[in-house]
């Protein structure tokens, strides 16, 4: 086998879930797992997260992986339902759809269902991305509780800048307090960010999705600075080593020239594999248990790696991309991404294996 191997941490799962819980205080917690569980396995992350009070996914496809598990907690789809065809399998798996448009209020209004729809209904309070304004918002929330069908109601809301402490969550915070003035339903607003941040933002259901990967939402901060634990460690090896000499070029387009004579260790793994292409010389990575650098260009299915001060590397040592000390947010920052953009972009051709 190809010596790359992501290893899926679930104890790490579980304890970052714990974290949220911690955090939420009295609400309840809506773990976050679309994108295929943040490209850790939508089945084998609904199972870590059984602890959740529910889910949230984006498709239909998503909702029924996780029935599949025999999971019966409440399931969000995040962007609602596309069509009104899934009207009814959305009644008949219990999951209750974000609300966002005024037609969506209109389909839901013919709809004819054997069993009550939860919702969630959206307010636009300044990211601008999904929900209504707040005069139509109202006027859909009335029309909403007039429905024999709908049940129970939840509104929600998303923070645009919540991971930024200098513009945080306060404005949003007021516009949505300002619209639901009065109103006796349930809310979800906090994000991760606004989560371990901004307590006052928490309100029913908490709705946390990078921190329970064990990944910072904050610049400058790991993970494990916010007592989280990595979940996702992807682990290759080196399938050669080179002697370069001074001057000498490496890989596509020759980025990078070698400063000195140096050993250069080249591992199973590229942009192919979801590591990402515009990772700089420098970017972090451990072999044989020592940080060390990339070198040059990533290319897709290989990287080089600077052995020159670790001299017992060889063929078969062991290499970190990210994991255990080297977090995944170190990777992303050299690459000019964030650590979502990484776990999510896991190539389905690497092998997964459950710790």
């Amino acid at each position: 086998m190809r010596p790359l191997v992501a290893r899926i941490d679930t104890a790490a799962l579980s304890h970052n879930l714990m974290a949220a819980k911690r955090l939420a205080g009295k609400a309840r917690v809506l773990a976050v797992v679309k994108a295929n569980g943040y490209g850790h396995g939508l089945a084998r992350v609904g199972r870590a997260l059984r602890a959740a009070d529910g889910f949230a996914v984006l498709t239909l496809d998503e909702a029924a992986t996780l029935r599949a598990q025999g999971l019966s907690h409440p399931i969000v789809l995040l962007e609602g339902f596309f069509h009104p065809d899934e009207i009814a399998e959305i009644a008949r798996r219990r999951l209750q759809p974000v609300i966002h448009r005024e037609d969506q209020v209109d389909a839901l209004a013919r709809a004819r269902v054997e069993h009550k729809i939860d919702v969630f209904l959206k307010l636009d309070t300044g990211m601008h991305r999904l929900g209504l304004a707040k005069k139509p918002w109202l006027a859909a929330l009335e029309r909403l509780k007039s429905l024999p069908h709908i049940g129970t109601i939840t509104l929600i809301s998303h923070f645009a800048r919540a991971d930024e402490p200098e513009i945080g969550v306060e404005h949003q915070l007021a516009v949505f307090r300002d619209a639901a003035q009065g109103l006796n339903h349930p809310a979800s607003l906090a994000n991760s960010a606004a989560l371990l941040r901004y307590p006052e933002a928490i309100a029913d259901w908490a709705r946390p999705g990078i921190m329970l990967y064990g990944a910072s939402p904050f610049a400058g901060q790991t993970g494990a600075d916010l007592g989280l634990l990595p979940t996702m460690h992807l682990e290759g090896r080196l399938i050669a080593v080179q002697f370069v000499r001074k001057g000498e070029g490496l890989g596509y387009g020759h980025l990078y020239m070698a400063e000195r004579d140096m050993r250069v260790g080249v591992v199973a793994c590229g942009y192919a594999d979801g590591y990402p292409r515009h990772a700089v010389t420098g970017t972090p990575v451990m072999v044989e248990g020592r940080l060390t650098r990339t070198l040059g260009r990533v290319s897709m299915d290989m990287l080089f790696v600077d052995l020159t001060d670790i001299g017992n590397a060889h063929v078969g040592s062991p290499v970190t991309l990210w994991g255990d000390g080297v977090p995944v947010e170190t990777v992303a920052a050299a690459a000019g991404t964030i650590a979502y953009e990484l776990l999510t972009a896991l190539a389905p051709r690497v092998r997964i294996e459950e710790t």
